[in-house]
């Protein structure tokens, strides 16, 4: 298919809007929209910092039962980082686990849920979780490195993803000189430029 489908927005069922609205906000999420209607319907929307995707909830909005929504993914790059920012707002997260089933990470209480990262550091390995006050469930994701394939275009979504990458590169790229006899490499921007391609779209890392 040659048009591209853009997952834009995602409907979470909330049983009362403002509550809802109080929570994503204390998150540090940016709101978007508040529309209300003269015919009861009303739509809120928020987004998570750095992601293209947003979440919309309200009433009039779905059928589905507030809470029902369960294991919506929010990818980061460091599992304890996360936790640690979403504590410190009073959130109630989960300690982080890795599954010792395959889906164990969608049960909650599973006894196959095993303490602690992942144990071969593995990235898509890591998990925690916490839940709104509707008990709709987030799932946390630790992805440092993306499968090949898994992304097309380097783009990057804050001032301190792009940081981190450039910090990435600049540790490879110091050890790729070491590895050429310690000189300068006069070509440093093309080689930053392959690497954070590489880097961010899954590919095999230059040397």
């Amino acid at each position: 298919m040659g048009t591209d489908l853009k997952l834009e927005a995602v409907v979470v069922p909330v049983a009362d809007v403002d509550r809802a609205k109080a929570f994503y906000a204390g998150l540090g999420w940016r709101e978007d929209a508040d529309f209300a209607f003269d015919n009861g319907f009303r739509i809120v929307q928020f987004t998570p910092p750095g992601s293209p995707a947003s979440v919309q909830f309200g009433t009039a909005v779905t059928t589905a039962e507030p809470g029902s929504a369960q294991g919506i993914y929010l990818v980061v790059d460091d599992i304890e980082a996360a936790r640690s920012d979403l504590t410190k707002l009073g959130v109630e997260v989960s300690e982080v686990f890795h599954p010792g089933a395959p889906g164990a990470q969608f049960v909650p209480g599973a006894a196959n849920r095993a303490e602690g990262r992942d144990e071969n550091a593995g990235s898509y390995g890591s998990f925690a979780t916490f839940q709104d006050p509707d008990g709709n469930t987030w799932l946390l994701q630790e992805v440092t490195t993306r499968l090949p394939g898994r992304v097309t275009e380097a783009t990057y979504e804050s001032v301190e993803d792009l940081t981190a990458a450039l910090q990435r590169a600049a540790a490879a790229h110091g050890e790729h000189e070491k590895r050429h006899g310690g000189e300068y490499d006069e070509q440093w921007p093309a080689w930053y430029a392959s690497y954070m391609i590489a880097d961010r779209t899954g590919q095999e890392l230059p040397e």
